[in-house]
């Protein structure tokens, strides 16, 4: 069942009161993404863009800025919720910048964001987002690990020396070893 990005937002606001804007965003794109990656179907209809902050929910945040949210909310099935919990159990703790940081790390918002320029938006392929969280974009499962800000923080540490050389996303196995190095 694909429902609004409203009501899973709305959902995730019941778990997470106080929810800023940005990690919403955030949180949504990577709902969307593990969805899609599970059940080969969109969590909610609504396009996802590459924007300065990351990936966006366009209509949802102009929508919102004009105070234009119609009422209600449609019931969510169990697929969905349970999509909800795994993303917040996964990404909740971290912040917003934190998440923004990730996602910018992340292919599907840098395919989009290839040629984007800054201010303006690009729309992030379903199909990009399915195939990265179907290959990359998950753990394997004995690998899990549950991500805090201060852990992603201290990855963060070293990213403006790695930064001097071309720019290019970490390897799986750069993240590994950087996880490796703090446990």
């Amino acid at each position: 069942m694909v429902v609004s990005a409203r009501d899973v937002a709305a959902v995730l606001r019941d778990r997470l009161p106080g929810l800023p804007t940005k990690k919403l965003h955030k949180l949504l794109y990577y709902c969307q993404g593990h969805h899609l990656a599970a059940f080969d179907r969109p969590l909610f209809g609504e396009t996802i863009s590459a924007w300065d902050m990351g990936p966006v929910v366009g209509t949802l945040w102009r929508q919102e800025k004009q105070g234009d949210v119609p009422p209600g909310r449609a019931p969510l099935d169990e697929a969905a919720l349970n999509t909800i919990g795994y993303v917040l159990s996964r990404y909740g703790a971290l912040t917003g910048r934190d998440l923004e940081n990730l996602t910018h790390s992340e292919p599907p918002w840098q395919l989009a964001n290839r040629f984007r320029r800054p201010g303006e938006s690009a729309r992030i392929e379903p199909d990009w987002i399915r195939e990265y969280f179907r290959t990359g974009g998950t753990a394997d499962d004995e690998e899990d690990a549950l991500l805090d800000s201060a852990a992603v923080q201290e990855w963060l540490q070293d990213a403006p020396e790695r930064r001097t050389g071309p720019v290019r996303p970490d390897s799986r196995e750069e993240l590994r070893a950087r996880l490796n190095r703090r446990a």
